[in-house]
């Protein structure tokens, strides 16, 4: 038996009607077997006493049968014929029933391979339409041998067929409701995807922090794996982060974002995009495109091992000043679907929300640069002491890019003395900043060159603030260190500020008590109360601002005690040293910190 293929008919332009074969697709229906088809030509071959009955759908090439009755073999198992076996193309192209009691007689149909093949000589095929009348195929009737198809017969086929034509246009509709559906899930995540997205982006001002979450957020959720690449301020890039949703290619996803970062060539996509800031799409891609785009042969295994077949490219444009910073690229390996313009338009989303966390983490980082070296420029150099070791530290809270109030300052008087004192002021802005400058100024013009106890120095610095109508209000402490016989002596004042912490040689750690008084600049001045305190040598005393002991998920006392804590825990280290330990905590500072450690020689 002799099997010839046909492409599409010339005379029958129906064949290759997009709507019509976008239908036959929604059909959901192939050349296997479908009970509720297959019960249509049993009750055709019953109905009509005919030895086969079939439901042909027509493509533009085959025809093939999810309901058949009687086909003689290799036809059966095969469920498809080529249209040189197809009399039911006529059907689509007169889009009426065909009706022939001997199909040798008719010279449009006799020269068919289905007459000597499938044995067809008498035929009756009625069309099978869908909503919009389309012709899919036809539900016929076949003899081997002539036959007069009687009026009765003719109209039982038509009844079954404009069944069989019901059932088609339900499994069209049930194809368009999943669809529909599969639509919907897809914006309902595309939209989660955006929201979650925004909500990473928003909650860190950190540039590397933000892409990382932008790369973890899109795999695997949108693409197999992805890489966001940053530009400097020449155009080139700086900095690539790139993410694979197996874990198992760690090694060669970094290896490949290391790789693109200095081999990617002026024609690669990446490039492109940087260059041009218009995205690219490849629904279908190849390794050679990765050839094309980089001097590296490593780049392309790399590729082929993580999976590429399809990617797209967004640029990241810098908000409100139409230039890019960067680009990201998603790509899918053959196991997932191609990328279309619905994910190009997530994508670009991607990209707009992306430039907008960097560039507020870019513009964050140059203003706490500035803010850092304005308030570190306001902190004064330490004197040196042979008798007392000094060491100081100013932290600055976490994301934040004011400059804070905070402020430490030592000295050495005419007669030796040492004043060491320690400071907060209000706030966290510019105004804090100079505030904290004016009272540091008092507190040395105040001090320098006079013998006067602490108390009365506190004293007459609450009265400059009143009388200078400073509007602050600030805490500090205020301290003079002179050297006596068996170690320093220390006199002390407390204006409201966390009390000093004393660490004896032996480690021993304990608050030094003496009279918590109102804040600087809050009432009339009041007369101030002083403290005294022997240091022995390698006895040291610990001023701090109370961003080193409060914390909004804990009370003051738990913080004083887990200060104690670590500073009993540091044992005789130097004072330097111990001031980095007592800044080098897990958790985030939500305040400015200032230390000011005094150790006896």
């Amino acid at each position: 038996m002799t099997e010839r293929t046909a492409g599409p008919d010339p005379d029958i332009a129906a064949l290759a009607d997009p709507a019509r074969l976008r239908s036959l697709t929604e059909t959901g229906l192939d050349a296997t077997p479908d009970e509720a088809f297959d019960r249509f030509a049993r009750l055709v071959s019953d109905l009509l006493d005919v030895p086969v009955a079939l439901v042909s759908l027509v493509t533009e090439t085959r025809q093939f049968f999810p309901g058949a009755v009687g086909l003689p073999e290799p036809w059966a198992a095969r469920r498809q014929t080529p249209l040189s076996h197809s009399f039911c193309q006529h059907v689509i192209d007169t889009e009426i029933p065909l009706v022939l009691p001997d199909a040798r007689l008719y010279p449009r149909v006799r020269d068919n391979l289905a007459v000597p093949e499938l044995g067809v000589v008498a035929y009756a095929g009625m069309p099978l339409t869908d909503l919009d009348g389309r012709v899919l195929g036809s539900l016929c009737a076949i003899d081997s041998k002539p036959r007069a198809w009687t009026k009765a017969q003719l109209r039982t086929l038509a009844d079954l067929a404009a069944a069989c034509s019901s059932e088609l246009r339900l499994r069209i509709a049930l194809d368009a409701a999943e669809a529909a559906r599969r639509l919907v899930e897809q914006a309902h995540e595309r939209l989660n995807l955006l929201a979650s997205l925004s909500e990473e982006l928003t909650g860190t001002l950190d540039v590397e922090t933000a892409v990382g979450r932008l790369a973890d957020a899109v795999v695997p959720r949108l693409a197999d794996w992805a890489m966001v690449t940053l530009i400097d301020q020449g155009g080139a890039p700086r900095w690539v982060t790139a993410v694979h949703r197996d874990p198992a290619r760690a090694a060669d996803i970094t290896r490949f974002g290391e790789v693109a970062l200095r081999r990617l060539g002026p024609a690669s996509v990446t490039r492109t995009v940087l260059r041009t800031g218009q995205p690219v799409l490849r629904g279908v891609a190849d390794l050679d495109e990765v050839r094309r785009a980089s001097d590296a042969p490593e780049l392309v295994d790399l590729a082929e091992r993580l999976g590429f077949a399809s990617h797209l490219t967004v640029p990241v444009p810098a908000p409100g000043r139409g230039t890019v910073m960067g680009a990201v690229t998603l790509v899918n390996g053959p196991g997932r679907r191609a990328f279309d313009d619905d994910d190009l338009g997530t994508a670009l989303e991607i990209g707009r929300r992306a430039g907008q966390a960097v560039g507020n983490g870019w513009i964050h980082g140059e203003q706490r640069h500035v803010a850092e070296v304005l308030q570190h420029s306001m902190l004064p150099q330490l004197p040196q002491s042979p008798w007392v070791e000094l060491a100081a530290r100013y932290q600055p809270a976490a994301d934040r890019v004011e400059v804070g109030g905070d402020w430490y300052d030592a000295f050495v008087q005419p007669d030796g003395d040492l004043v060491a004192a320690i400071g907060d002021v209000a706030g966290h802005d510019i105004e804090a900043a100079a505030t904290m400058g004016q009272l540091r100024n008092l507190v040395r013009g105040n001090a320098f060159g006079r013998d006067d106890p602490v108390e009365e120095l506190m004293r007459r610095l609450d009265a400059t603030i009143s009388g200078l109508r400073i509007p602050t209000a600030a805490t500090a402490v205020l301290a003079r260190l002179r050297p006596v016989p068996g170690g320093v002596a220390v006199t002390w004042c407390n204006a409201g500020h966390p009390a000093p912490l004393l660490v004896t040689a032996d480690g021993t750690v304990r608050l030094l008590d003496g009279r918590w008084e109102p804040l600087l600049g809050l009432t009339r001045p009041t007369p101030r109360t002083g403290a005294r305190v022997l240091l022995a040598p390698g006895d040291t005393l610990l001023l701090y601002t109370d961003g080193l002991v409060e914390r909004r998920d804990q009370s003051i006392d738990e913080g004083m005690a887990q200060l104690c804590a670590r500073v009993a825990a540091a044992g005789t280290r130097p004072a330097a040293d111990l001031c980095d330990l007592l800044l080098s905590t897990g958790h985030r500072r939500e305040d400015d910190v200032a230390l000011l450690a005094l150790r006896a020689r």
